[in-house]
């Protein structure tokens, strides 16, 4: 699976800033079978694991982390960029890349003790995943895995996470 996920994720050269090549897995959503592979599995690694939530970070952690959270029968929770979210909010601030960010997930979406996976498209340097489980662990629940369909090994983000769970997932590695 790994290999023809490589055949159909594209690469924008200085994208969104110079030095950074964008790896666009919009393909995967524009052919339905192939996407229902993908979901299947993310769904088949992730039940050993025992989670009662996946939190999904906006936007593209949204594009798989519903599917992925139907299939398992678990709530899915959106972690949004700041001022999105309705009712009160737990809010991360932290640097990207090419920037700075804030997310926000809602106070009252995750229980207590809650085991979450944290789900988004593509792990580069950590900085969005480290600050999603932040938030979780806000709303008193913990981070026990984070999965990504693309992980840029070379950037070495995993040993950053490792503080915080052992168990991160990938499909696809460069």
């Amino acid at each position: 699976m790994e290999a023809q996920l490589k055949e159909v994720i594209r690469d924008f050269t200085d994208y969104p800033k110079p030095g950074i090549i964008f790896k666009d897995i919009s393909p995967i959503l524009m052919d339905m079978d192939l996407y229902g592979q993908v979901i299947s599995i993310f769904a088949e690694r992730i039940s050993k694991l025992n989670i009662d939530a996946i939190a999904g970070v906006e936007s593209r952690g949204f594009w798989f982390g519903p599917a992925i959270a139907q299939r398992l029968n678990v709530p899915f929770v959106p972690i949004r960029k700041r001022g999105k979210l309705p009712g009160e909010t737990y809010s991360y601030s932290y640097n990207l890349e090419y920037g700075s960010a804030e997310i926000e997930v809602q106070k009252d979406s995750l229980l207590l003790g809650a085991k979450v996976l944290i789900h988004d498209d593509l792990l580069a340097t950590g900085g969005t995943a480290f600050a999603a489980a932040q938030l979780v662990n806000q709303t008193g629940a913990q981070t026990v895995a984070f999965a990504f369909l693309v992980n840029l090994t070379f950037l070495e983000a995993d040993k950053r996470l490792k503080d915080i769970t052992e168990t991160i997932i990938s499909i696809v590695n460069y």
